[in-house]
């Protein structure tokens, strides 16, 4: 995961991937969407490649390139570990800050 994660660090890359949300593509259709040199998309597509978030599949001549969806899956699960454990903070926090709100309307209501 830290790979992946790694690897979608780049806005570049985040692009590519976006991109491929789309379905599978080769290099040169990816290089007309993108603001980067084929030379550049290449060595992206390597690193997602390298880094399991893309795999590549050769059709002749060309190479298509997809999204794997296995490092996804592994982000998603770990923030969702993330996301309960904010949830969990803030209905802590939510539950003090009402305690206290009610504490102080107290104290001025017997004033």
């Amino acid at each position: 995961m830290d790979a992946a994660l790694q690897a979608l660090a780049d806005p570049r890359r985040r692009a590519i991937v976006e991109l491929l949300l789309d379905g599978e593509q080769p290099v040169n259709a990816l290089v007309e969407r993108l603001p980067i040199a084929q030379s550049g998309v290449s060595r992206h597509l390597r690193i997602l490649r390298d880094t399991g978030v893309v795999e590549a599949r050769a059709d002749g001549q060309r190479r298509l390139y997809s999204l794997r969806p296995e490092p996804f899956d592994k982000l998603q699960e770990w923030l969702g570990q993330v996301r309960r454990t904010w949830d969990h903070s803030l209905d802590e926090f939510e539950h003090e800050l009402e305690r206290r709100l009610a504490a102080d309307s107290a104290t001025r209501s017997e004033q």
